[in-house]
This record gives structure tokens, sequence and C-alpha cells, in this order.
């Protein structure tokens, strides 16, 4: 089951296009710096600006980049049932160890159509689902009670929690039977996200600083919990500093000072991160030993 340190990607541009070459080394970069698993066309991927065939590109680059080195989760999230089944029928295709399901947004549905969306999606596609529930920016929340539903799907395999509500891993514990994987949507909670039990986080920090991520993910791993404690400290201006701007500009502005070969180019309605937040990117890079 997925576990560490698995970077929510982001999706390099230039002069407005996929830029495939930079992804390529991005990937690289992840895997050898201790990335655990990949994930492309997540919400930090730009996902929602992207076209089918982009979508599909950058999936197919980074399951190519990753060749087998990691498993690679595929963001194949929609708010259209139909959509999310075409995008998870692609990604097995791909290659794909799983694909990641947010909620469907802008619908709003009740809970029962959470249940009734997700049974669809495995009534379809057999690719193990990764449930991500991100109220924040979905509107909808994926409730406890509703989760330990629809962890009694076969292929629901995992959930990515950003509900920001730490209780809920213990409540998904006592709700759940069997090898649940339990993912930190939030780099600033993973800490006592993974003592209360967690396996891991998709990270936008990773991005930027796959290695202390993975240095973290390792030490909670084996509970050293005040080796752990100290990276989080570490890390922790990083992690508010990839949220000081719409993200994501201020990871891409991060990746952009840590690599000359990435652009921070974003694409409409996200702008470029602002000057203040790259002041604020630029002392948490150094404060982090980044640069």
């Amino acid at each position: 089951m997925f576990s560490g340190s698995i970077p929510a990607l982001v999706t390099p541009f230039r002069d407005g296009a996929f830029d495939a070459p930079a992804f390529a080394r991005l990937v690289d970069w992840q895997i050898t710096e201790g990335s655990s698993a990949l994930v492309p066309c997540g919400t930090t991927g730009e996902s929602a600006t992207l076209g089918f065939d982009e979508h599909y590109q950058v999936i197919d680059a980074c399951i190519s980049a990753a060749d087998g080195r990691v498993p690679v989760i595929a963001g194949c999230g929609s708010n259209d049932t139909a959509t999310a089944i075409r995008h998870m029928k692609f990604a097995q295709k791909a290659g794909a160890a799983a694909g990641l399901v947010v909620a469907p947004y802008y619908n709003r549905p009740t809970q029962a159509g959470i249940i009734a969306h997700f049974k669809a999606l495995a009534d379809a596609c057999d690719l193990p689902i990764v449930v991500y529930n991100v109220p924040g920016r979905t509107v909808t929340d994926i409730q406890a009670d509703t989760m330990c539903r629809l962890a009694q799907i076969p292929t629901v395999v995992a959930i990515k929690d950003a509900s920001g509500d730490l209780a809920r891993v213990t409540r998904h514990r006592a709700g759940i039977d069997g090898d649940f994987c339990q993912l930190s949507g939030n780099d600033d909670l993973w800490l006592p996200h993974a003592i209360l039990g967690g396996a891991g986080v998709i990270s936008v920090t990773a991005n930027v600083a796959p290695r202390l991520c993975a240095e973290f993910a390792s030490a909670a791993a084996k509970g050293e919990w005040d080796a752990a404690r100290a990276l989080h400290e570490r890390l922790f201006d990083l992690h508010n500093a990839m949220f000081s701007d719409a993200s994501p500009a201020p990871v891409k502005y991060a990746l952009s000072r840590v690599h000359d070969w990435f652009s921070d180019e974003v694409r409409l309605p996200i702008v470029a991160a602002s000057e203040a937040s790259r002041q604020t990117v630029d002392a948490a890079l150094t404060s982090a030993g980044v640069i």
C-alpha cells in the first residue's frame, strides 16, 4: 500500500504548453531524492485547467519517466462521474497504480450522492481508488461515516484527507477493517496525522524539498518522533509558504529558485506569485536549507 512522501506534482508550462522535458527531469529528481510515489494531475498539477489531451499526456509522461521505480497515482477526479470514469480507464490502461479521485466539486452532492459516485466508478473500472477529501475546495465534505462506507468498496484502498480534522484518522481506524491507507493532505499536519496512524502524505512541499520530506517520512515510519519533530519544525515555514498565494504559484516559484531549468509559469486563472509571496518563499527556502 502507499506510504511515505508522495508529491502532488506540479505541471510545468513553457509558453503556454506542457513542458515535457522539464517534467521528466522533475520526476527523475523526485525519485532519486526519495519520494515513494508520484501524483500527476492533482490540484497542484493544475488539473482543472488541463484539457483531456493534456491531462493524458501528463499521466503518460509521468508513468514513462517513473519507469516502474515508484507507483504513480494518477489524478482522475471530476465533478462529472462519466468524466471521472473516462480518466480512470485511461490511467489504468496507461499503467497507473491507482487513481486519485476528489469528491465531486461544484455540484454539492449529498453523502448518498458521494457514495453513488464512487460506486459507479468502481463498477466501471477496477483501478484502485484513493479518495480525496478537500472540502475547502470542493465545498462537499466526505464525512467520516461516509468514508467508512466507501472503504467497503473493494477497490477503495486509501484516503487523502485534507479536511484538517485530525480526529478523522481515529474515526476511520475505528470504522474501517483491514489494511486501509490514510494519507494526510496537509503538509503542516503531517506530524500529528502520522502519530495518530497515518501512513504518509500527498504533499505540495515535497515538490521542492523531496529529500527532507522523505527523511521525515522515514523517521515517522520508524517512530523516531524527536527526529520527525525536528524535521517538521525545519519544514514548517516552507509548508506555510507554499500557500502564501494561490497554489501552485508559490511552489512553482520555489522550484524555479531551486532549478534553473524550471519555469514558474502558471495558467489562468492562477497568476504568478506576488512579490510578498516570493519573499516569503525565499525566506522559507533559506531557513529550511533548501537554497
